[in-house]
């Protein structure tokens, strides 16, 4: 978060931004962990942090926007599609770049983490290119639990059948299996 980036940098606490911002120091807490969203605290106590820590209201809505995180299904996904729309080898390259793999598993975002790293891993192998090192610390964990596609729980709740899941499991890619994520298909995506 860019306000907690910018205390940080100014080598300054909540407490003297309070001071100085005039915003109890309570809300600059609850801002700073989370409990409070940014987009519905009032423009101008954004306007008086801001002007402090010399960023502006939309520096500080964009920062809590990027922060946002979707549901595991939704995150596979955009990840599937972005596959599609780019290509396998330019995917690859753009993960790699911008070491989003890194980012995700420092949030503790650990299935998004794992299944990009599944991704990158899987398209690795079936492109015939070397598997990237640089992750070699998060291959090395998986998740306690597995994740299996919504569609497998339904079916399985449905039909009150694990069979469902198993079935599922032999069936899923061994990349993402790996990291506890069942997941057969990341092609036919529409």
């Amino acid at each position: 978060m860019l306000i907690k980036e910018k205390l940080q940098e100014m080598n300054m606490t909540m407490y003297r931004l309070s001071k100085e911002s005039g915003v109890p120091q309570a809300t600059i807490n609850d801002i700073c962990s989370g409990k409070a969203e940014t987009e519905k605290c009032a423009a101008g106590t954004l306007y008086r942090i801001g002007k402090v820590l010399n960023i502006s209201i939309e520096d500080i809505l964009e920062s809590a926007r990027e922060e946002y995180r979707s549901s595991f299904e939704t995150f596979k996904s955009n990840i599937c599609h972005h596959v599609k729309d780019v290509g396998d080898i330019d995917f690859m390259i753009n993960v790699l770049e911008s070491d989003e793999i890194r980012s995700l598993y420092d949030k503790r975002w650990y299935p998004e983490a794992f299944y990009l790293l599944a991704m990158l891993d899987y398209l690795s192998r079936v492109n015939d290119v070397p598997i990237c090192t640089k992750y070699n610390d998060i291959r090395s964990h998986k998740l306690k639990k597995p994740i299996y596609p919504v569609g497998v729980l339904l079916k399985s709740e449905v039909m009150k059948s694990e069979e469902i899941k198993k079935q599922a499991e032999i069936k899923a890619i061994p990349e993402f299996k790996r990291f506890n994520i069942i997941e057969s298909e990341v092609r036919n995506v529409v």
